[in-house]
């Protein structure tokens, strides 16, 4: 492995490892449960590993391997972000010093282990440090460089499963430890680079048990500290011996790595300014980055993946755009959903979620509610859906494995397609683009205007539904109103078009006997 990683074999394992990763990194983040359960892990040591490749991927074509070694542990360790990155910037700092100078894969393990260890100011079993530390005791001392590099990664996989027995909040969880999962994935990289064998995919061990939701509700304090503070710190030796000695009277998860005068700093604490200040009388901080925890718990509790979250009129017409995934929020015939309630249903819909208004005057407060929820981190999408027939539409095409942006376009298009109308009574005489109507004749609207007036609302249903097939249309989609009695059988009958296909649903919605809906 030492002699087939030259400069443009640590070039393509950073290049694999950084793709890898962000091919898992939702799969790891939904693992983490400790130190805290806020979901980034994955994310984490994407960046980390990303940040790492850049730093090589910008070095000369004719660099020599020890400072393509020396290029991925400093681009790791000032790109390093959360606990996990931190650690694993010192693994590649471990790796680079031996396997940098022509160094033996066992040394260069070995050497990584007790790095990473002594970053920790209290290392705990059950996390990605024993997993590394079973792979270095496993790595043989001669052989091929494939053959060594997946003995290697096969061991770790293997101590990966013993994790959930050995931390009590893995167990309780069913989960195996997520850093511990990564460092899993970038070994498998490194061993298909060496072997030249590239499997199809790297898989991730999903939850085994259910989750004990408590430490990961909404609202219920992360153990530990309220903040992460992160920073790099231009320091020497002895003025690092004693920030970490400060640092750890301060807080937890304290990880402290680096060397020759750079340093990468991480702790929770409860109070950000002290751990700050330490920093300066070390020696000079830069890239300080403070979170609260708290917001990353909450964002982590809410469901991953993918989301739709629909408006709806009525319960029959929440139950119906439930039934067919969306989470609905209701509002009143007239009236407009709660920003807050908007939001929130968008918050936890998903970290990618597409907004179904359903009606025009709803779209501003959609996009309100939108623009609140990327704020928390969510990626949020309002398709222009103007009738709840449209919003049907585009949720008959929604696929949650599209990519986001592509799966927003094709729900556009869909509704976009489809010509809406429905039916009303008439509250009091008035003007209409239609003529002149009274108190109690049926309006039939067509694209929000009105297009037919007349007494018999199977009548004005059927001339409506004539009107909007006139430009062509395969399928038809009826929902019926509180009031709609047998209207949508008798528009059956007396809509003489074989090659329609009519869809009827009951929205139970009370202004509108019929809503109308043309593809």
């Amino acid at each position: 492995m030492a002699d087939l990683l030259d400069a443009a074999g640590v070039r393509r394992w950073s290049r694999f490892a950084a793709d890898a990763l962000g091919r898992t990194r939702a799969e790891i983040d939904a693992l983490n449960v400790f130190p805290v359960p806020d979901g980034d892990t994955g994310t984490n040591l994407h960046l980390t590993v990303l940040a790492a490749s850049e730093a090589v991927e910008r070095l000369p074509e004719d660099a020599d391997a020890a400072s393509a070694w020396r290029a991925l542990a400093d681009g790791a360790l000032i790109g390093a972000r959360g606990n996990s990155g931190v650690i694993l910037s010192q693994i590649l700092r471990g790796l680079a010093e031996i396997l940098g100078d022509g160094g033996r894969p066992a040394e260069a393990l070995r050497h990584a282990s007790r790095l990473a260890d002594r970053a920790v100011a209290h290392p705990v079993e059950g996390t990605i440090l024993s997993v590394l530390r079973a792979a270095a005791d496993a790595c043989p001392d001669d052989g091929a460089p494939g053959a060594v590099a997946w003995a290697v990664a096969e061991h770790a996989r293997a101590a990966l499963k013993e994790t959930t027995g050995q931390l009590d909040v893995l167990a309780r969880s069913g989960v195996v430890d997520a850093g511990a999962a990564g460092l899993c994935v970038i070994l498998e990289t490194l061993a298909a680079v060496a072997s030249e064998e590239f499997p199809q995919s790297y898989a991730v061990p999903r939850r085994t048990a259910p989750q004990e939701t408590a430490s990961c509700e909404p609202g219920s304090a992360p153990d530990g500290g309220a903040y992460e503070v992160m920073f790099l710190v231009d320091a020497g030796d002895q003025e690092i011996t004693e920030l970490r000695a400060e640092l750890d009277r301060l807080g937890d998860s304290l990880v402290v790595v680096g060397g020759d005068g750079l340093w990468n700093v991480h702790v929770h604490t409860d109070d950000a300014g002290p751990a700050i200040e330490a920093a300066v009388r070390a020696g000079r901080p830069h890239g300080i980055r403070v979170t609260y925890l708290q917001a990353q718990v909450d964002r982590h509790a809410r469901t991953a993946g993918r989301g739709v979250v629909a408006v709806t009129l009525g319960a029959g017409l929440t139950v119906l755009f439930e039934q067919h995934g969306a989470r609905a929020v209701r509002r009143e015939a007239g009236g407009l959903p709660s920003p807050a309630e908007l939001t929130a249903a968008i918050v936890q819909a998903g970290d990618e979620v597409a907004v179904l208004p359903g009606d025009r005057a709803v779209l501003a407060v959609a996009e309100a509610a939108a623009q609140r929820a990327r704020e928390d981190g969510v990626r949020v999408a309002v398709i222009p859906s103007r009738a709840s027939v449209q919003g049907l539409a585009a949720l008959a095409v929604h696929d949650p494995l599209r990519r986001f942006d592509d799966d927003v376009i094709a729900m556009t298009s869909a509704a976009g397609a489809t010509r809406f109308g429905r039916l009303e009574t008439a509250e009091e005489e008035a003007v209409t683009s239609a003529g002149i109507c009274r108190a109690g004749d049926t309006l039939g609207l067509i694209d929000d205007d009105v297009a037919v007036i007349g007494a018999d609302p199977a009548d004005v249903a059927t001339r409506v539904l004539e009107r909007m097939l006139s430009g062509g249309g395969e399928l038809v989609t009826l929902i019926t109103g509180e009031a709609a009695g047998g209207l949508a059988d008798a528009v059956r009958e007396h809509l003489r078009r074989p090659e329609v296909e009519i869809v009827v649903y009951e929205g139970g919605q009370e202004r509108y006997p019929l809503l109308i809906g043309v593809e």
